[in-house]
């Protein structure tokens, strides 16, 4: 016969279980709108039927259960979701921050506009046509100082503008830096936490969760390979036990550097875990208020070969500059050195027209340069010959002589604009891979940004699309529904209602027992 106190555990455990999945659901609403919570949930498993097998079981029919347990609490997650997550984030941290600064270069050049420098380059040549129906002009002589000096402090806006963002993105870079070793400190921390907790059989789900928030915000940094280390002794750890996270640094297409760069090495004997910081190195061998460019990343006592490791770090180096096969390349030193290859053309042809020609009431050629400039820094020094700021009657209109109605040397002058860099008086001073005309050129470089810009928003649009898609199917499973909670508030309510019932009717039974049983004739 089965003791009638068989009842009293069994609701007992019924009573323990609902209220700890009562417990776990006011748990998932306290933290429905918690960034980075993933929803828990309780496995309930039926505990052991009595009698069990063996000699002296009592002879009933069939066994009767004993009740429940909680088997464990676990969080609800999807792995592979997870990781799609980090490489989509990965490829949009990128294409964002190319974005950002392909668009601060448009800013600046501010194309097309009035106070564009192909704006004022047309006032510039205009201000020489002018000149050369009126070369005894004071005041189209005058106009073509004034404009000369706009065009010269035009490009000098453009070079320090360029330059100063570009030392902006070097000081990001030093940032983002800092938050990436940060982040990396603060996964190993969580790391140790858990390999703390792991071995005496629970799951620290809280601190799972914290832990993949940080992974999901390094992932939009650089490119990141996450596995799970369990080490080989570990406790009594429960088989859902995740372990320590080892996080290696691949390349843009997944692939691993060899040797293999980690950014937390985890031993995969005793779960021990180490991290190596990450420094960019500038030519200088500076990792703080970068210059010139990135010379090297070191990943711990590690040096990298290439910076192909995508994310907000890898575009900002992109567009810092970096040192590659001895040749500096990267958006804004590349735009930088355009620029300087534009002016370095513009001026020194159209100071050797200048030269050639004669100033007004000249006997002579002039052999005066109308631009100044150094030629290690042609666009962040360009500026109009002070001496024909003082006296424009110096400006060499004239082609044979300096009468008054020579305007030939104004002429060649203007016709520099339409003029092909292959009939330049000075092309064998021309930077490499100079092509057209100099108004040819400039529309080239202002083309390719725009088409470079757009690109990386469509690419960035793209991505976000893709990204926003992943973070809603991972949220439609881990995230916490309120309606889905409430409903199971009730149903456990209800069912740790119905097991209290049953100690009342147990209890009842044994009243009768003690109370009501052998009284009869009394």
């Amino acid at each position: 016969m089965i003791p009638t106190f068989h009842g009293l555990e069994t609701a007992k455990r019924g009573i323990s279980t609902q209220q700890s999945a009562l417990f776990t659901v006011a748990h998932n609403i306290a933290n429905a709108n918690t960034v980075g919570y993933s929803r828990q949930r309780v496995s309930f498993t039926p505990t052991n039927p009595y009698p069990g097998t063996g000699l002296n079981r009592p002879e009933i029919p069939g066994q009767i259960g004993t009740g429940v347990t909680a088997g464990k609490i676990e969080r609800i997650r999807d792995a592979f979701l997870d990781r799609q997550y980090r490489l989509e984030s990965n490829k949009l941290g990128y294409y964002a921050t190319l974005a950002d600064s392909l668009g601060k270069i448009e800013e600046i050049m501010n194309e097309p506009s009035e106070s564009g420098l192909h704006s004022v380059m047309e006032k510039f040549w205009k201000a020489l046509q002018d000149l050369a129906n009126h070369t005894e002009n004071t005041g189209a002589r005058e106009v073509v100082a004034s404009t000369g000096e706009m065009l010269a402090e035009t490009i000098n806006y453009y070079y320090n503008s360029l330059v100063r963002m570009k030392n902006e993105i070097g000081n990001q870079i030093s940032v983002k830096t800092k938050e990436i070793n940060t982040l990396l400190s603060q996964i190993d921390q969580l790391n140790k936490q858990i390999a703390s907790i792991e071995p005496s059989g629970q799951l620290p789900n809280d601190l799972y969760d914290r832990r993949d928030l940080l992974v999901d915000q390094l992932s939009s940094l650089v490119n990141i390979k996450v596995k799970t280390v369990v080490p080989k002794n570990y406790g009594k750890a429960d088989p859902s036990a995740v372990g320590v996270y080892q996080i290696e640094l691949v390349k843009n297409d997944g692939s691993s550097y060899a040797p293999p760069v980690y950014l937390i090495h985890a031993d995969p004997a005793s779960g021990r875990t180490a991290v190596n910081e990450v420094k960019v190195l500038d030519e200088n061998g500076q990792s703080e208020s970068l210059s010139g460019s990135v010379q090297t990343v070191m990943v711990g006592e590690q040096s990298l070969p290439d910076f192909s490791f995508l994310g907000e770090l890898g575009a900002l180096i992109e567009s810092f500059g970096y040192q590659d096969s001895g040749q500096v390349k990267g958006i804004y030193p590349e735009m930088i050195q355009k620029l300087h290859n534009f002016t370095l053309a513009f001026a020194n042809e159209f100071n050797a027209v200048h030269r050639a020609g004669y100033s007004l009431g000249g006997t002579a050629p002039s052999g005066l340069d109308f631009f100044e400039f150094d030629p290690a820094n042609p666009a962040g020094t360009i500026r109009v010959s002070q001496t024909i700021l003082d006296d424009t009657s110096k400006i060499a209109a004239g082609l044979n002589s300096g009468d008054s109605g020579d305007n030939g040397n104004a002429a060649l002058l203007a016709a520099i604009k339409s003029k092909n860099f292959n009939d330049y008086i000075t092309k064998a001073q021309l930077p490499p891979n100079m092509n057209g005309t100099i108004d040819s050129y400039y529309a080239g470089i202002i083309g390719k940004l725009g088409v470079d810009a757009q690109n990386a928003i469509k690419d960035r649009d793209n991505v976000q699309v893709l990204v926003d898609s992943v973070d809603y199917n991972r949220k439609s499973i881990s995230s916490v529904s309120l309606d889905e909670e409430m409903t199971n508030m009730i149903t456990f309510q209800h069912a740790y209602n119905a097991s209290a019932r049953i100690i009342t009717v147990i209890d009842e039974m044994i009243d009768k027992i003690i109370n009501g049983m052998g009284i009869v004739g009394r």
